[in-house]
């Protein structure tokens, strides 16, 4: 992809190792406005790794990291465009809903006002409109998880991080979690990267990013890399790549 093309995050050519263990190879991958990727491989594959890097917490050996064309050499600027859902659920059980969230838009410099009504609107969205005044450790897993979500998009990201959102939810709330996250680029306007070990969370005409022992394996549309490589769902193209390493 040409460079002069805008992307909500572009990945170029990122390496990194833990020690003398290297963890991520080569990494390029670019994500336009507005599109959902799906990051899919097993445990140890270096989604995590990647998320880490993308959001600041490590520094990448070599390679570079823009998010809406900024560099993160400039965290500060860079990071302000970006929201993260992490694997491990981060809110305050004792507060409210709506304590929580309006606490995550005082750092953000959002004003009460403003802050109320994209809380109101957020909620709404996501089917939460009733339950703002509940206290977080009220609620299920499902829910929590569509607080996060409305969290982390209150500063109206460009690109929105999840990782692993629907570890541990049962399969019902899993579903409907599911249809609200490839919602989110119509519902919220912004890029998802969204990573993933369970296959099932893949609709056809997702772009899926393939990632195995640190290295990107495959990109492309879902139904077409199943087309390719002669196989119909990926737990059975994970296995044909894991098997290729091995031969």
């Amino acid at each position: 992809m040409p460079r002069t093309e805008a992307f909500a995050l572009d990945i170029r050519n990122v390496s990194f190792h833990y020690g003398g263990k290297l963890a991520l190879s080569d990494m390029s991958i670019s994500i336009r406005s507005g599109e959902t990727v799906i990051l899919l491989g097993p445990n140890g594959a270096g989604k995590t790794t990647l998320f880490s890097l993308i959001c600041g917490l490590y520094s990448a050996d070599s390679g570079s990291i823009r998010i809406n064309g900024q560099s993160l050499l400039n965290r500060t600027q860079a990071l302000a465009p970006l929201g993260i859902v992490f694997q491990s659920q981060t809110l305050d059980l004792d507060l409210s809903v709506e304590q929580n969230l309006m606490y995550y838009c005082a750092l953000h410099g959002i004003h009460r006002s403003q802050a109320r009504s994209r809380i109101a609107e957020s909620l709404k969205q996501l089917d939460l409109g009733k339950r703002h005044n509940d206290k977080v450790r009220t609620l299920n897993g499902g829910h929590r998880r569509r607080v996060e979500i409305a969290r982390a998009t209150l500063h109206e990201p460009s690109i929105l991080l999840l990782d692993e959102p629907t570890v541990g939810l049962d399969i019902p709330t899993r579903n409907s979690l599911i249809r609200t996250i490839h919602e989110l680029p119509t519902t919220r306007g912004c890029a998802v990267l969204w990573a993933t070990h369970l296959s099932d969370e893949i609709e056809p005409d997702d772009r899926v990013v393939m990632l195995h022992q640190g290295q990107l394996e495959r990109d492309g549309k879902a139904c077409d890399l199943l087309e390719n490589a002669e196989v119909s769902n990926f737990s059975a193209l994970m296995q044909q790549i894991m098997h290729t390493d091995n031969v």
